[in-house]
């Protein structure tokens, strides 16, 4: 059997045979609410006709769109609330004035069991509060991260995390290494994946205490991934590991200036082809090939955030993106909860959480 197996062939393999699967969408999240969330959600169903949703927000506002696309009505429902929580809003703020807001119903259908999924492009910090008030973390994790695919010059990697927590200990990025396991696994189809931790160097003499305890960790304990020791920056994008584990402040800096400079080599590349009139005829020359480029480095393709650590899948989509961007996000939940991710990563991290405590860290034996 292929070690590796592409997503067309995981999703299609299993859909004739999967079970009808509900997702709840905060209607109301996002730049344009509505306007994008309903026909993202008619895109999903084309990709995924299994699926019923739960719509959440004002239903004078999804109504009309959501006539628009007989097919996903039929397979529909919405649970009204005249409550929004807006992109500016604090956290601490959102959650005071939260209960009963199109993004707290959204994830309570989740807590309830109504639904397996939740997915929003509303305000992250918001979403991530009211997630761990609602859904609660997982047994033994500290804090949820965001996870990300990463593109790369063979497949997609995992990165994570992108910015939920600011500094992270051992045994915390120990956790993330399984978090973002599972979740190459729910996509990805590889049962072992390689997971590198990011470091200023692959020394193991390099880099902060906290990383190069979870090296020795990962290094030393059975565990359900293949551990390839340490990766650095200008390796994430050659696709040596399926999974890098980072802490959120420099995982959110190093997505950033990625995201910078993939803009930048767009421009240079753009006043390259129109710098001449033998460049532009070399573009049209190039054109197809030009194309496949542009929708390989397509960032709605990747749309879709997990909140990994929670006792249930949430997803956050960019709340700008369109329609196409916002099924992406459905499908990266869709793809987690056909995986049966939450129960399998609760069984690794209760067995790496086991053998941890069996080798406390310095800091554990200092306290």
């Amino acid at each position: 059997m292929m070690d590796r197996l592409t997503h067309w062939q995981v999703t299609q393999g299993e859909n004739a045979m999967a079970a009808p699967r509900t997702i709840s969408l905060d209607a109301m999240g996002g730049d344009q609410g509505p306007a994008i969330v309903v026909p993202g959600a008619a895109l999903a169903l084309v990709r995924h006709p299994d699926v019923n949703f739960i719509l959440v927000g004002d239903q004078a506002r999804i109504q009309p769109h959501l006539e628009q696309h007989p097919a996903l009505e039929a397979r529909s429902r919405i649970v009204h609330t005249d409550i929004a929580i807006e992109m500016q809003d604090k956290p601490s703020q959102a959650v005071r004035r939260g209960r009963g807001s199109s993004m707290w119903l959204a994830l309570e259908a989740v807590q309830k069991g109504e639904a397996e999924v939740a997915v929003s492009a509303g305000n992250t910090g918001a979403l991530m509060a009211m997630a761990k008030l609602v859904l609660r973390t997982m047994p033994g994790i500290e804090r949820p991260v965001i996870a990300g695919q990463w593109p790369t010059v063979g497949h997609n990697s995992i990165v994570l995390d992108l910015g939920a927590n600011i500094g992270a200990s051992a045994r915390q990025l120990a956790d993330f290494a399984l978090m973002g396991a599972a979740m190459a696994r729910a996509l990805f189809g590889i049962e072992r994946p390689r997971v590198g931790l990011l470091n200023i160097g692959v020394e193991e003499i390099k880099g902060i205490e906290e990383v190069r305890q979870a090296h020795a960790w990962l290094k030393e304990n059975e565990l359900p991934i293949d551990y390839r020791g340490f990766v650095e920056g200008d390796q994430i994008g050659q696709g040596i590991v399926d999974v890098v584990v980072v802490e959120g402040y420099a995982g959110n800096i190093a997505l950033k200036t990625a995201e910078g400079t993939a803009k930048q080599m767009a421009a240079y590349v753009r006043e390259a082809l129109t710098s001449s009139l033998a460049a532009k005829l070399g573009a049209l020359l190039a054109e197809r090939g030009l194309r496949a480029l542009k929708d390989r480095m397509d960032p709605r393709r990747l749309n879709g955030g997990p909140f990994l650590g929670l006792n249930g899948i949430v997803i956050k989509s960019h709340g700008g993106t369109d329609a196409f961007g916002f099924a992406s996000a459905i499908g990266v939940g869709y793809d987690m909860a056909e995986s049966n991710l939450i129960v399998r990563l609760t069984a690794d991290l209760q067995s790496l959480h086991g053998k941890l405590g069996e080798t406390r860290p310095p800091e554990a034996k200092q306290a």
